[in-house]
């Protein structure tokens, strides 16, 4: 195994997951039941479905602030169509419909308005969650058909939960399309250079509009699992996950410039944050310290492989200086 394959992302964060494995089964009796993997990834599939599209986003160069608030917003809906007596199919065709809605003014405001992605999901952001707040103020609605709870809840065989078999489905569908297609690769293209993509032929606009409304459908889709996981519909529900979902995306080793990741790295990463915070529940320790733990971990994995790469470069350049040609 060569130096620039032990470098890679996925890598690092395969020897990170295999340590958590290791420390937790070995500080917890419960951690190995296979019952019990299968409650922790309850702890990152529904975060990690909106990290997949967010992954493309991303190395398109672009960014979306504002999936927690879709998934809010997409909640409310699914709400209130349960509150007028929607049976299951159309109360989850309205929370993907509400996404699918949401990710396309996203996409208008970016790709047609030709505003910055940052400034514009920061706006929805605040929009979305703002109309979360103003439809049902302190409410909460709980009048979601029996059947419903399958989507949460439910179990496709054994310990594999609907929501895992589902995130398998659609990672699996994420990296043959980045990795595997042409569309695949004119989204690196685009993150790489927006410029030359476009005078290739390119259609740059086309492309970031239909990854902001892919990535609203899957908030749309997570607020289903999640909603459908807790039963019932607040306002604040996924509130502050943006930050945890872009998180999840970066320590994949998605660039922030754009053009480079890969969706093997998303995955990695957001098993690793789950099972984590899964793990440390378990040790009963405060939820402060999980965020101080998930924090170093995020500043260990990123900070390591720059770190060992000037080092090997510095080494590089000594040794060609000491044995010129």
């Amino acid at each position: 195994m060569n130096v620039a394959r032990l470098l890679r992302w996925e890598s690092t964060l395969a020897l990170v997951l295999i340590a958590e494995f290791i420390f937790f089964a070995t500080v917890s009796p419960y951690f190995l039941n296979v019952w019990t993997l299968s409650d922790a990834t309850f702890n990152f599939t529904e975060k990690a479905l909106v990290a997949l599209p967010l992954a493309l986003l991303i190395i398109a160069g672009e960014i979306d602030i504002s999936v927690a608030a879709i998934m809010a917003l997409a909640s409310v809906a699914m709400g209130l169509a349960a509150a007028h007596g929607f049976p299951t199919s159309a109360i989850a065709c309205v929370g993907l419909a509400t996404g699918l809605a949401a990710g396309a003014v996203n996409g208008a405001l970016v790709a047609v308005a030709r505003v910055p992605s940052i400034v514009a999901t920061i706006g929805t952001m605040t929009l979305f969650r703002g109309l979360a707040y103003a439809i049902l103020g302190d409410r909460v609605l709980k009048d979601y058909p029996h059947s419903f709870s399958m989507f949460g809840q439910g179990y496709l065989s054994g310990p594999v939960s609907i929501e895992l078999a589902l995130f398998i489905v659609c990672a699996i569908a994420a990296a043959v399309v980045l990795h595997l297609t042409a569309s695949g690769r004119r989204i690196y293209a685009i993150g790489a250079n927006a410029i030359a993509a476009r005078a290739s032929g390119v259609a740059v606009d086309r492309y970031r509009f239909a990854l902001f409304v892919l990535t609203g459908l899957f908030s749309g889709l997570a607020s289903i699992l999640l909603t459908s996981r807790l039963g019932s519909t607040r306002p604040s529900i996924a509130q502050g996950w943006e930050l945890e979902i872009i998180g999840m995306v970066i320590l994949g080793g998605i660039s922030v410039w754009g053009g480079k990741g890969t969706i093997g790295g998303v995955v990695l990463a957001a098993i690793v944050l789950g099972l984590i915070s899964f793990g440390l529940g378990l040790l009963n320790v405060p939820g402060i310290v999980m965020s101080v733990v998930v924090g170093a971990l995020l500043i260990a994995v990123v900070a390591i492989p720059v770190a060992s790469e000037r080092w090997i470069a510095a080494r590089t350049a000594r040794a060609n200086a000491a044995h010129p040609q």
